[in-house]
């Protein structure tokens, strides 16, 4: 069955500042949350999935890493470091996260436990209540700076609210992720597994994988240009480059942005611009 995409990790440096530039780009940002290893988040939210924008200003309590585990935090500070910032990790809808472990680990995209957490939040109407989250992450072998995994949300109704979701600027959903890679059929095997989708669509501009919710979509350096009108971050295996946010008109967004000093371009049916070291797109569905 495939997984559609329950959300994003955006990886900065201030919290703060990322949240400014979302807000400048026309969208509500949500409040902040703690998680217990030091690092912070705030979310962007849409009816189905949202962009998580992560800080680390407690890098002290990152945790040390037991042998079968996986330290999110870690991996975060290590990207930061070694590439700056940008999208760090895409994250899918689970429904078991204990069956997609067992199948990550058959196809040699695993080995590693299970992660249940819980954490606090605060509600729109400034209530403080409690989030718990369970998580069964995948792993490309030949990808060091991309991370992946599903998300059990086992409090959902404790997070997702329409009044957050209302964006000046109108976004709905997103539509599509990019990544990039030299050889996007390198990574078949991987999104096939990952996503739980056994018919990939590949072409001359790399991999097209229909979630029935969003595309994932990896194209190789030339593709993504083209697409997008800026270079691709370069990497050994894959890098998450670019996310593809429904709006219901382009132009609209254009405005709202080119009226608070967004740069833009326009692409083919979108409007991008960069952010904080990844591609924001918009375009009618």
């Amino acid at each position: 069955m495939a997984r559609g995409i329950d959300h994003l990790v955006h990886v900065v440096r201030d919290l703060d500042v990322a949240r400014e530039s979302y807000e400048r780009l026309g969208f509500i940002v949500g409040a902040e949350n703690v998680h217990p290893w030091g690092t912070r988040n705030r979310l962007v939210q849409f009816a189905e999935s949202y962009v998580e924008l992560l800080a680390i200003p407690e890098p002290d309590k990152l945790p040390q890493v037991p042998a079968g585990s996986y330290s999110f935090g870690n991996f975060n500070r290590e990207f930061l470091n070694e590439c700056g910032e940008g999208l760090s990790f895409l994250v899918l809808q689970s429904s078991d996260p204990q069956a997609e472990k067992a199948a990550f680990d058959k196809a040699g995209f695993g080995g590693l436990n299970v992660m249940d957490f819980s954490r606090k939040a605060l509600r729109p109407d400034g209530r403080e209540t409690e989030v718990s989250f369970s998580l069964a992450f995948a792993r490309d072998p030949h990808s060091r700076h991309a991370g992946f995994f599903t998300c059990l949300q086992k409090s959902r109704n404790e997070i997702w609210f329409s009044e957050l979701q209302r964006h000046k600027n109108g976004a709905k959903a997103i539509d599509a992720v990019v990544f990039v890679a030299e050889n996007p059929t390198d990574h078949y095997v991987f999104f096939q597994t990952f996503a739980g989708v056994r018919d990939l669509q590949a072409s001359s501009l790399g991999l097209r994988i229909e979630t029935g919710q969003s595309d994932i979509l990896v194209y190789d350096p030339r593709a993504f240009r083209d697409a997008f009108g800026v270079e691709a971050p370069r990497d050994d295996g894959l890098r998450f480059a670019a996310m593809v946010l429904q709006v219901p008109d382009p132009g609209v967004v254009r405005g709202l942005w080119h009226s608070r000093g967004v740069e833009t371009r326009d692409m083919h049916d979108r409007v991008v611009t960069d952010a904080m070291g990844a591609v924001i797109a918009v375009a009618a569905r």
